[in-house]
């Protein structure tokens, strides 16, 4: 009888896995067909990237600059021991721009906004305001939703950029600071081995990221109940999930990028 209640117990909990990541990807391809079709709500979308992007951007320009630095004293002790000292620059601008940036700008992201979206729409769902909204014919899903998640897909992207070139410049003031390096020269060692290919297709994964944490986040907030602690709740599931979904769906994004721009060789 113990073995069957185990059974039953592992079986129940495999079906609300499973039905709760089918519920996740119904709200996101909800969110998706809703993003094309009018109204657009643009104010809307413009203030959730503002807000989402520019007031994001201390955290990370200061992670990316402190990352910068630690990156370049690891790459500096790994490749003394082979006479590689002029290789660091180029090294730590491969590893920000290829991987580092974008993942920790993420996990940065779904952190800071990710909290916020499942705290601020479970407050107004336990609040009755998304009812009150339904109630005055406004579409709450696309209006709160919908526009947090295309605000976030704008400034992903951009917030990567700001994290690859702030610890790239990190990495400058390390290495001044052990050799001297005049900026002109690392900037030119930094940027020799990379091709668009590295820049672009990092970057652009980051607006695949910025969708899975406001879908995550939103879907969380809409479902929320239980009042405040709910609230609490669905807050730091938003960033639980958002952060495992994002390193998970980075090692396929990898994988993709790989097969369409293999790395050279040789």
């Amino acid at each position: 009888m113990q073995q069957l209640a185990v059974v039953d117990r592992v079986g129940a909990g495999a079906l609300g896995f499973f039905e709760g990541v089918g519920a996740i990807a119904t709200f996101g391809a909800r969110a998706v067909v809703e993003a094309v079709r009018p109204p657009y709500e643009l104010r809307e979308i413009l203030t959730h990237t503002y807000q989402f992007g520019y007031r994001s951007a201390p955290l990370i320009l200061t992670a990316g600059f402190a990352i910068g630095i630690v990156l370049s004293m690891h790459t500096r002790a790994s490749l003394e021991r082979f006479g590689a000292e002029a290789m660091i620059p180029a090294g730590l601008a491969i590893a920000l721009i290829r991987e580092t940036g974008p993942l920790t700008a993420g996990l940065l992201v779904a952190g800071r906004v990710g909290a916020g979206i499942g705290a601020e729409i479970g407050a107004m769902r336990v609040s009755e305001q998304i009812d009150a909204l339904e109630a005055n014919a406004v579409d709450a899903f696309k209006y709160l939703a919908v526009t947090r998640i295309i605000a976030l897909m704008i400034a992903m992207p951009l917030l990567t950029i700001m994290m690859d070139f702030s610890g790239i410049l990190g990495g400058y003031v390390a290495e001044a600071a052990v050799s001297g390096m005049p900026w002109p020269l690392y900037f030119e060692r930094a940027f020799t081995y990379i091709a668009y290919s590295d820049i672009i297709p990092a970057t652009l994964k980051t607006i695949v990221f910025g969708y899975l944490i406001a879908v995550v986040a939103s879907y969380l907030g809409f479902t929320t109940s239980r009042g405040t602690e709910g609230v609490g709740e669905a807050s730091t599931r938003s960033v639980v999930m958002a952060s495992m979904l994002l390193i998970l769906s980075d090692v396929i994004l990898v994988k993709i990028i790989f097969f369409f721009y293999p790395p050279v060789s040789g």
